[in-house]
């Protein structure tokens, strides 16, 4: 694996970890697309160093499951956005 993909993809590890963002957040930090993290996370990392593998697996996890709050919670505010005009 080319030595830039490896810093690339521990670049993206740290930042989820350290920060806690969504992979799309992430995608924008890198400029890159989300499909790339989500390959650098699911696949690379792993090869790469697998202890972070396994801490990046345990934040997906939390992740998924708040996510269907997060998602009620965009969609009242677009609703709320769009009422007040």
């Amino acid at each position: 694996m080319q030595k830039e993909i490896e810093k690339r993809v521990l670049k993206e590890a740290n930042i989820l970890l350290n920060t806690k963002k969504t992979i799309r957040e992430v995608a924008d930090i890198m400029k890159v697309s989300k499909s790339t993290v989500h390959n650098d996370m699911r696949k690379r990392l792993k090869s790469i160093n697998n202890e972070l593998y396994l801490d990046i697996n345990t934040l997906f996890l939390e992740h998924i499951k708040v996510r269907h709050l997060l998602g009620g919670l965009s969609t009242k505010k677009k609703y709320k956005k769009n009422t007040i005009k």
